[in-house]
């Protein structure tokens, strides 16, 4: 029985922590916006670019989630060296209703680092921890669906 018990310590000792993450972005407006400002709420931080056409086609769905859903906010990180302008173009035809986030592609947020592939999507719980991380695309179903299984 100790060496059970003995077992099970070291197993759980290896399992990860999640661990609070944080970071401040500017919008395309100007503003600034830190993710620990969303605590309280689950947060869908998406990466995504212009050339991406799976980030173009998962924005009307994230911007219905973010619309519908009082308790998760979507932020849109753009992870693209591009102009302020040509995004503020792009949105005319692919309007998003979540905040747009500029990633500056040489200094991503420490906390997340850069995409492995685009579009690639956090999920950041109440408290301010990274529980679950998608590479590719994403809908609303599978992030509302593993809200509800882990949440």
């Amino acid at each position: 029985m100790k060496s059970l018990t003995l077992m099970t310590v070291l197993l759980l000792a290896t399992l990860p922590v999640a661990a609070e993450i944080d970071f401040e972005l500017p919008a395309l407006d100007g503003s600034a916006h830190q993710l620990s400002d969303y605590r309280g709420d689950w947060v869908v931080v998406n990466y995504w670019a212009t050339w991406c056409a799976p980030c173009r086609k998962e924005i009307p769905d994230l911007s219905e989630l973010h619309d519908r859903r009082d308790d998760i906010v979507v932020l849109g990180l753009a992870f693209e060296d591009t102009e302020v302008e040509v995004f503020e173009r792009f949105l005319v035809d692919y309007p998003a209703s979540y905040p747009i986030l500029l990633v500056d592609v040489y200094d991503p947020p420490a906390d997340l680092g850069a995409p492995r592939a685009l579009p690639t999507t956090f999920l950041v719980n109440a408290g301010g921890e990274l529980v679950h991380t998608w590479l590719g695309p994403v809908t609303s179903k599978m992030i509302t669906d593993w809200i509800e299984d882990h949440g």
